[in-house]
């Protein structure tokens, strides 16, 4: 499965920020957040800390990039969809401080958004996954430790090319309201028992789904852009909702299999 209500990695460490660095103000006079001026062709809800979404999200990348699609990139908080569940007894060790290092990465997506525009959500969460997940760590090393840190973040604005005060966000609770409304949307549009991420093709009344839940990016761009064309196909039929099968190649990505590239 990919990062459904009960999956997702795990573990990790509370960032400790300054307090006296400017924040995008959150009273009842912030603006909104600006949509794009015309409707993208998919919305995709990720989650920095699903490593299915970020695989999926590789795979859309290169199809957006041979048909000439747009996507807006929105948020979806595996700590929101479970917070009803009781962590000690239905999730492995960990899973709940994985879920809410989650959290704090899209509060500070949230700011990013607010004060940059949604154009800055592609470069953003390109920055998440290549810092989380395309790096080979040491035998023994917990690769989940410096998720969400200040350091951590700090590198992620960087490479995205956002100031560091954004940072900030990663403690700044207001910004829940914006993730759970989005979290809500999205699972409102395919129904409960899903995880992330979830698409949405012609929003916001076009079909949506949970996946595809892919271990490795197809090969070749015609392998790409078939899987996409089935994707869509089975989407269309609104009697539609499953099919599934558990037995699935290891995740190929550098920070799980140990080798780069």
């Amino acid at each position: 499965m990919g990062c459904r209500p009960l999956v997702g990695p795990s573990a990790g460490l509370r960032p400790v920020l300054e307090d006296d660095l400017p924040m995008p103000n959150r009273s009842g006079n912030q603006k909104p957040v600006e949509l794009p001026e015309q409707s993208p062709d998919i919305e995709f809800f990720w989650d920095p800390v699903c490593p299915f979404a970020w695989q999926t999200s590789r795979w859309l990348r290169r199809v957006a990039e041979l048909r000439s699609l747009t996507v807006d990139w929105r948020f979806i908080n595996l700590s929101i969809l479970n917070e009803e569940r009781d962590y000690d007894a239905e999730f492995p060790e960990g899973y709940r401080e994985s879920h809410d290092r989650g959290r704090r990465m899209l509060r500070v997506a949230a700011a990013v958004r607010a004060a940059e525009g949604v154009e800055s959500m592609d470069r953003l969460y390109q920055a998440f996954g290549e810092t989380i997940w395309h790096r080979v760590v040491d035998d023994g090393t917990d690769f989940r430790a410096d998720v969400a840190t200040p350091d951590h973040l700090a590198r992620v604005l960087d490479q995205a090319g956002v100031d560091r005060l954004y940072a900030n966000a990663a403690t700044d609770s207001s910004w829940d309201t914006e993730l759970r409304a989005e979290t809500l949307e999205a699972v409102g549009r395919t129904g409960d028992d899903v995880g992330t991420p979830i698409m949405t093709f012609g929003p916001p009344d076009g079909p949506s789904i949970f996946g595809p839940v892919i271990s490795s990016i197809p090969e070749t761009d015609e392998e790409c852009l078939a899987l996409y064309d089935a994707t869509v196909t089975l989407c269309g039929f609104d009697t539609f909702s499953e099919l599934k099968r558990s037995a699935r190649p290891r995740l190929d990505l550098p920070v799980i299999t140990g080798r780069s590239g």
